[in-house]
């Protein structure tokens, strides 16, 4: 079946742009996982309040993301 010319009725969606502290919390999940990996290597215990900020960071990230999609959502 080829294409008839007409549009479709579902529309278009863009691609949500991501939020700059969604970002941001992204980045320090991301470093935080790293210095949990270096402290352990190194034999320190203080990697395990690099975990607990790289969760922390991980749950503001996904938050951010899905406020960040529903207020685009809402202004459609």
């Amino acid at each position: 079946m080829g294409d008839t010319g007409r549009r479709s009725s579902v529309p278009h969606k863009e691609p949500t742009p991501m939020p700059r502290i969604a970002l941001y919390t992204l980045i320090v999940c991301l470093l935080a996982v790293a210095a949990a990996v270096v402290s352990f290597v190194q034999g320190s215990w203080l990697g395990v309040v690099w975990v607990l900020l790289a969760g922390l960071s991980s749950n503001m990230t996904w938050y951010y993301l899905r406020r960040g999609r529903a207020g685009y959502a809402q202004k459609r």
